[in-house]
């Protein structure tokens, strides 16, 4: 087997892991909808439900972190998925990494030929 066959052979994500891909995209790009959202609704909330906003928020940094890292460990490797499920954990800085993992998601998708709209995947993965 000639070396740029079996570069392009590694180069191509499982179905299995087209599909976790998706997946988890779709997970990101809710989080970051309700991570728009909450930052938008913050200064909505009266002072008596912050305690409850805020440990929603937390509920959501520690979801959006779960994705991020199962995201960017399928897309860069182990390491930089640990370096980027911590950084998701900080205020801001998390949306810019699932902005950043998102657009990396929809290229590898893209890449692969599977369609990408604004919700995501769409269609069959195989």
């Amino acid at each position: 087997m000639s070396q740029a066959a079996s570069d392009s052979s590694q180069s191509q994500p499982a179905s299995a892991d087209l599909k976790l891909i998706a997946t988890s995209q779709k997970g990101i790009l809710v989080c970051i909808l309700i991570y728009l959202g909450a930052v938008a609704g913050q200064s909505l909330v009266p002072v008596e439900m912050f305690l409850f906003f805020g440990l929603a928020l937390l509920i959501l940094i520690i979801v959006a972190t779960a994705f991020v890292f199962l995201l960017a460990t399928k897309l860069y490797g182990v390491g930089v998925g640990i370096f980027l499920g911590v950084l998701t954990m900080i205020p801001l800085v998390g949306l810019l990494v699932l902005l950043i993992v998102n657009g990396k998601a929809t290229q590898t998708l893209k890449k692969n030929g599977v369609s990408v709209g604004l919700l995501g995947a769409r269609g069959p993965i195989s």
